[in-house]
């Protein structure tokens, strides 16, 4: 367990550390991209889930840094109460993250991305709009916050997972975030899971990580990531 302070206070970084195999291209002095990767409102909840995901990002060659960022405000869960108040708080500490993850032995600071689920997903997109060094977002069913909504800064490429029956956060957020993206003319690809919900299972869940794979590969294992103008759907 490693960390790093954030607002005064102490927040937990569980490090995954990235495959000793080298990616094409790699030489053995090469920094290895990192993925920032973000819990949803259930905190540790699914710990063992989010762990999974870490271990096999990091079988792929990503140094990987499951970020604990309710240490922030002392919760284990979401107070919903507080949401508001909460989140940008939250959003600096990933911000701090970010930061924190550039500067850790064997990072490239120019291939850093972040996987965000649910809640985690909109604090991506909230840190990414202030933060250039995050060149890729991996979106599960997360919501477009309003501001972002309204102020429409430019993101970085961004693949959306989303299922159609969500209910806690409507597939009418991957649309908006879709329509924002297409709008700025940034690389993105979109896949909306039929009838899933908050949370994909089955045949859903395996497409979905092996497009996680693909997308991280295309934008964060080349020197610089792709901020090109194509689109992909599915």
């Amino acid at each position: 367990m490693q960390s790093f302070t954030s607002g005064g206070r102490q927040i937990e970084v569980e490090w995954f550390a990235a495959s000793s195999v080298m990616s094409a291209g790699e030489g053995p002095s090469s920094g290895r991209p990192a993925v920032l990767l973000l819990h949803g409102a259930d905190g540790l909840t699914y710990a063992e889930g989010y762990r999974f995901a870490a271990r096999t990002f990091a079988a792929s060659g990503y140094h990987v840094a499951f970020v604990h960022y309710l240490d922030r405000t002392g919760d284990r869960r979401v107070a919903y109460t507080r949401l508001r108040q909460d989140f940008p708080l939250w959003a600096e500490t990933v911000r701090d993250a970010v930061a924190w993850l550039a500067d850790q032995p064997g990072t490239d600071a120019q291939r850093l991305g972040i996987v965000g689920i649910s809640l985690g997903a909109a604090l991506a997109f909230t840190t990414a709009a202030a933060e250039p060094r995050v060149r890729a977002i991996v979106d599960y069913f997360g919501p477009l916050p309003d501001e972002l909504a309204r102020e429409r800064p430019r993101l970085p490429p961004t693949l959306i997972l989303h299922g159609s029956a969500d209910p806690m956060v409507p597939v009418s957020h991957a649309r908006a975030l879709e329509r924002l993206l297409q709008e700025q003319g940034t690389a993105h690809e979109i896949r909306i899971y039929e009838g899933q919900g908050h949370g994909l299972t089955g045949p859903a869940q395996l497409d979905a990580a092996a497009r996680v794979g693909r997308f991280l590969g295309q934008h964060l294992q080349t020197a610089a990531a792709e901020t090109g103008t194509s689109s992909a759907r599915a």
